[in-house]
C-alpha cells in the first residue's frame, strides 16, 4: 500500500500529515511558516520537513503516490497562484515548482478551505455523505464546496468565496476585502463580537458582557449560552445572515449536508441549534432540507484533505 503527504500551508505553521492510501494518518507534524518574502524558501523548508521524515519512516519515493497542499489564496485549475497575501507572496505554481525541490514528485495544489472541505467529507463530519458545504468560522469565514465528492473550484478558483457575498449593502464599516456587508462582517468570530459590541452600544440593558475589555466571540457566545439576553440577541443576529446566506447556497447547489468548523464551532449544540433555525426559516421550497452538523476533524481538516486530493486525482 502506497503512502501520500497532505501540507496545510498557514500564516503562522506548516501542517504535515502522513497517510495510507486507505486514509489511516501515520504520522502529522508542523514545522513554522518562513517564506523571508521568497516562495523558493517555502518550498524548500516544505522539502526538507519531507525528505526527513519519508527518510525516518523508510519511505522510498516510489511508495509515495504524491503531495497534497492547501493553500490560504485562491488556485487556479492549473495550479497558478496570483497571490498568497498572508504570507507576502505572490506567482506561485506549487504543481509545476514544488516538484522541482522533491525530485518530481506529484504534487497538487488547493485553495485551504476547498481542502477542509474534502477532508471533512473524507474523514469528518460529512463522512455519510457525496455532496457537502464546509463553513468555517473563524478570524475569517471560509467555504469549501464538494459536489458529488468533487470539489467546486470554479474557473477562477474563487468557488466557494460565501464570506465574501453581500448580505447588507447599506453596512457603514468596510469589510477587509474592501467590500460593504459581506457575510464574514457577521457570521465570523470577528464579526460575532463586533455584533456584541454592537448591541452593547445601542442601549442601556444589563450584560455581563459589559464587564468585559477586549470582547471575543467566546465571550458572547458564552454570555448567550448562560441566558444572557443581549448576548442572545447578537448571535441571533448573526446567525440569521448565515441561515440566510446558507438557504441560498442550498437554492444553487443543492447540498446534502452543511458542516460547520472552525474556532467558533466550539459553542457545540446551542449554535448549531440557532444556525439551524435561521436556516429553516429561510427554505420554503426544498424538502428534504440539507442536514447541518458540526466538523469533527478540527485544525487537522486541512491535512486530510489535502491527501484526499491527491488520491483523488
Amino acid at each position: 500500500m502506497r503512502n501520500c503527504i497532505g501540507i496545510d500551508v498557514g500564516g503562522t505553521t506548516i501542517k504535515f500529515g502522513l497517510f495510507r492510501e486507505d486514509g489511516h494518518l501515520l504520522e502529522k507534524w508542523e514545522i513554522p511558516t518562513k517564506t523571508e518574502g521568497r516562495k523558493e524558501k517555502l518550498y524548500g523548508d516544505i522539502a526538507a520537513s519531507v525528505r526527513q521524515t519519508l527518510v525516518g519512516k523508510g519511505i522510498s519515493r516510489v511508495n509515495l503516490a504524491g503531495i497534497g497542499v492547501g493553500i490560504p489564496g485562491p488556485v487556479l485549475p492549473d495550479g497558478k497562484i496570483s497571490a498568497l497575501v498572508n504570507l507576502g507572496l505572490c506567482d506561485l505554481n506549487l504543481n509545476t515548482e514544488l516538484p522541482e525541490y522533491l525530485d518530481g514528485v506529484k504534487v497538487r495544489a488547493v485553495n485551504d478551505a476547498n481542502a477542509a472541505a474534502l477532508g471533512e467529507l473524507w474523514q469528518g463530519g460529512g463522512k455519510d455523505y457525496d455532496s457537502l458545504v464546509l463553513l468555517t468560522l473563524g478570524t475569517g469565514l471560509g467555504c469549501g464546496i464538494v459536489e458529488n465528492g468533487r470539489l467546486v473550484a470554479g474557473s477562477f478558483g474563487m468557488g466557494g468565496e460565501l464570506g465574501h457575498i453581500i448580505m447588507n449593502p447599506d453596512e457603514p464599516e468596510a469589510c477587509n476585502c474592501g467590500g460593504h456587508g459581506c457575510l464574514e462582517q457577521y457570521a465570523s468570530a470577528t464579526g460575532i463580537a463586533r455584533m456584541g459590541r454592537r448591541y452593547l452600544e445601542s442601549c442601556d440593558t444589563a450584560s455581563v458582557m459589559r464587564g468585559i475589555g477586549e470582547l471575543t466571540a467566546k465571550d458572547v457566545l458564552d454570555a448567550a449560552k448562560a441566558g444572557d439576553p443581549l448576548a442572545m440577541e447578537a448571535v441571533e443576529s448573526s446567525m440569521r445572515y448565515l441561515g440566510w446566506a446558507m438557504a441560498h447556497v442550498s437554492h444553487m447547489t443543492d447540498p446534502q449536508c452543511f458542516v460547520i468548523g472552525g474556532g467558533v464551532s466550539r459553542a457545540g449544540r446551542y449554535l448549531l441549534d440557532v444556525i439551524c433555525r435561521h436556516y429553516e426559516s429561510f427554505i420554503h421550497i426544498q424538502k428534504p432540507q440539507a442536514k447541518v452538523c458540526l466538523a469533527t476533524l478540527g485544525n487537522d481538516a486541512g491535512i486530510y484533505g489535502a491527501a484526499r486530493l491527491i488520491l483523488s486525482d
